[in-house]
């Protein structure tokens, strides 16, 4: 189909024309389609989107300018601004910077973040007071999450003894603590 078949089907469009509507339908949906996808990559959006642009397209042939331009750089500027726009619609309006103050930064403030680092210094400086194995034993439960099954079986302990270790372990480091 040449531009000039093209823009005779578009100017019949805006003169209501179905059959001409239709047959222009045919002629260019695949290439609208395109446009829509590339645009959006979407399969179900681009379909949904195409189906706005040929209602535009049959609302508002009547603007379409007949002139040495090709027929289909209007159509596909239909498509790619609609599809674009779909895009703008989809995006959340940026929150207003009053709404900004009242997010709170969930990690701890300043003051929180040094007591935190003197425990923690603390905390390592009691656990080297323990013996090397139940030092270990406990980094493994306590801070890598390690069952007691598998401490028992990485220390070669049977599991009742592995949680006594962990029981007196922690006692002495409350106590290591406290002083």
């Amino acid at each position: 189909m040449t531009p000039q078949d093209i823009t005779k089907l578009i100017v019949r469009t805006s003169m209501k024309d179905r059959a001409a509507f239709d047959l222009l339908y045919r002629q260019t949906s695949s290439k609208l389609f395109g446009v829509c996808l590339r645009v959006l990559n979407d399969r179900a959006d681009a379909e949904e989107a195409l189906q706005e642009v040929f209602v535009k397209i049959w609302t508002k042939a009547d603007r379409f300018a007949v002139s040495d331009l090709s027929p289909i750089s209007w159509l596909v500027a239909i498509a790619r601004n609609h599809a674009i726009d779909r895009i703008r619609a989809r995006r959340q309006a940026p929150l207003s910077i009053d709404e900004a103050l009242e997010v709170a930064d969930p990690g701890p403030g300043p003051e929180a973040a040094a007591v935190a680092g003197g425990e923690a210094e603390r905390i390592h400086g009691c656990l080297e007071e323990l013996e090397k194995d139940k030092a270990a034993a406990v980094r493994g439960a306590y801070l890598k999450g390690e069952s007691y099954n598998e401490l028992a079986d990485r220390h070669g302990v049977p599991l009742n003894t592995m949680r006594t270790w962990l029981r007196r372990s922690l006692l002495k480091l409350r106590e290591c603590l406290e002083r």
